[in-house]
Order: structure tokens, then sequence, then C-alpha cells
């Protein structure tokens, strides 16, 4: 099969495209001929070995396919496998996504939704389950709360604000100029353009941050807080080289005893009955995929750097079988 491989950390051009030989799955796992796959930070992250902090929790899978978002259809199914036959269409995740062929756990898979293309459906797993967890588990959004999401025209973002607004909140979206209408289109109540309206202008207030683009300061993102309101990081992206972003979510959490205001660092965790409850979404209209780019597998190093560009709206999805 081909397969995208690296074998040491660094930028676009350690990738290469290779013939591997076909996985073989143990009892419990299942064996997906891929159509499509997703493009998410965690592909950059561990492409580079950035934050170094990656690479101690990614030890030993420099030598595997990359790629985690997954969508293709069952090609075999382990002895222990219930639920699951032999050209069912799924979606979910598992490592080495960027390849004809791909091992995964059921655990973390559901039904393809059946009025997505592959492509739509391999952009949803990882960026959607971390908007829903972070806005449900971490934020406890409830309904009539005023939400704030940072990035939203981002993978996680154009996910968020439609969550959001699923959950009956009063969505507010923030991206660049060229952005806004994208968000407006997502269902958004406001939009800042933050090239032009700064955060902490004293207009509003919000219950819930969440914030996927990873930059600004804690004191900054809580002085547009309410008093006993939420703020939820998501990634680590910015910040050093050892732990990267991810020092404010740690910076958050010493904070806590001595403010009112709650800042929770989100690490999502792709699980099946999470998409299932995203695919309900889908399937009831409320929660549209956006693609802003799809690319052929040989391609994936022109896509990641279309990423990296910052320019993509929405998800970058990667077309393993047309």
């Amino acid at each position: 099969m081909k397969a995208i491989v690296q074998d040491h950390y660094g930028e676009v051009d350690t990738l290469e495209l290779r013939d591997l030989a076909t996985p073989t799955i143990g009892d419990d796992e299942v064996l997906i001929r891929v159509h499509a796959a997703g493009l998410d930070p965690g592909v950059w992250h561990l492409m580079t070995g950035r934050p170094y902090l990656v690479r101690i929790i990614a030890r030993g899978l420099r030598n595997q396919p990359r790629g985690m978002d997954v969508a293709g259809t069952v090609e075999s199914v382990g002895d222990n496998v219930e639920g699951m036959a032999t050209g069912d269409a799924v979606f979910g995740t598992c490592l080495g996504s960027f390849a004809e062929y791909a091992s995964a756990r059921p655990a973390t898979l559901a039904p393809k939704p059946a009025k997505l293309t592959f492509e739509q459906a391999a952009v949803i797993p990882v960026s959607a389950c971390t908007a829903l967890q972070g806005l449900r588990d971490q934020g406890k959004i409830g309904a009539g709360q005023k939400v704030l999401v940072i990035g939203a025209a981002g993978g996680v973002g154009t996910f968020a604000v439609q969550i959001a607004k699923a959950f009956g909140a009063d969505v507010t979206g923030m991206c660049s100029t060229t952005k806004t209408e994208l968000v407006r289109s997502l269902g958004a109540d406001d939009v800042i353009d933050y090239t032009r309206e700064p955060l902490t202008d004293g207009k509003q207030r919000f219950d819930l941050i969440l914030d996927t683009a990873g930059r600004r300061p804690l004191s900054e993102l809580r002085s547009a807080l309410t008093p006993r309101g939420t703020i939820v990081i998501v990634g680590g992206e910015g910040g050093g080289r050892w732990i990267g972003g991810f020092d404010r979510g740690f910076r958050g959490q010493l904070m806590g005893p001595l403010v009112h205001q709650r800042i929770r660092q989100l690490t999502a965790k792709v699980t099946r009955a999470d998409l299932l409850i995203l695919a309900d979404l889908i399937e009831a209209g409320k929660v549209v995929p956006v693609i802003d780019t799809t690319y052929p597998l040989s391609e994936v190093p022109k896509a990641i750097r279309h990423w990296e560009d910052s320019h993509a709206q929405g998800k970058v999805a990667i077309t393993v079988v047309a």
C-alpha cells in the first residue's frame, strides 16, 4: 500500500510517500480501506516534534504512517469485534490514516453519516470531538450563556460555533477580516474581527471562552470573562520549544484556588459515544463540516504547508481513494 511516512522529526520535506506492507490486525481491531483523511494540528506536532513535550508523549511513533482522522470502509474485522462488518462505512481515528489501509479500534469509530462524503466525514473526529468536549465537559455550557469562540474560522472553531448554537448559547466568534462572513454563516450571533477590535474593550463579558488560537495572555482572557466564568484552552499552540502553549493551562491550574473564574486545559479524546452524538447533530442539520481545500495523498506535504500558512477556513481534507 501507499503511505506517508517519516523517519525523523522535521518539516514537511521529511515526509515521504512510500510502499509499505498492509497492516495486519489483532483480534480487537478492524482494517479500514481509507477513502479520506483529515489534517489537524496534532499531525503537525507529531511531524515536527514540537513542542518537545510531544516527543515524550509520542515516543515510538516516528516511523509510523502519519495522520489520525479517517473515513473509509471496513475491509476486515478481528475475531473479537462485534457490531461491525466488512463493507461498513465508518469514520473516526486511528494511527496512520495517511495511507491506503489502516488498523483501528472500534472504540474510536462510528458509522459514517449517510449524508456526508468521505472527505466531509474524515475532517470531523479530532476537531469536532475537541469542540464538543471543550464546550460540554470542561465549559459546562448551558442555554442562554454568552460564549466566545476564539479562532472561530479554524478547524475546532467552525465546529465549536455550531455546537455552541446547538446547545442554545449566544455565540460570538473571533477571527480575521476575511473570515467573518464564514463565521456568521455558521450561526454566530456576533463576530469580533481581531484585526480591528480589541477583545478587552469592556463592551461585553462572556460566561465561557473557548480559546483555540493559543496566544493571548490569561490576563487578557480573564478581563473578558464574567466573575465566575470559564476559560477552556484548546491545544498547545504558541509558546516556547519545551511545552509550547500548554504553559497557559499549567498556570491556569495553579491560579485556580486563588480566583473564582475557572481555567481549564483541554485534552480531548475521540470516543465512539461522542462520534455518535456528532453524527446525530449532522443528520439534524445542526452541524456541517467546513472544508477549505482537498489534496490527494501524494500532496500531504503541500496540504500541511497550506495549513501552516493559516489561510485555511475550516478543515483540510486528504483524498486517498477517489
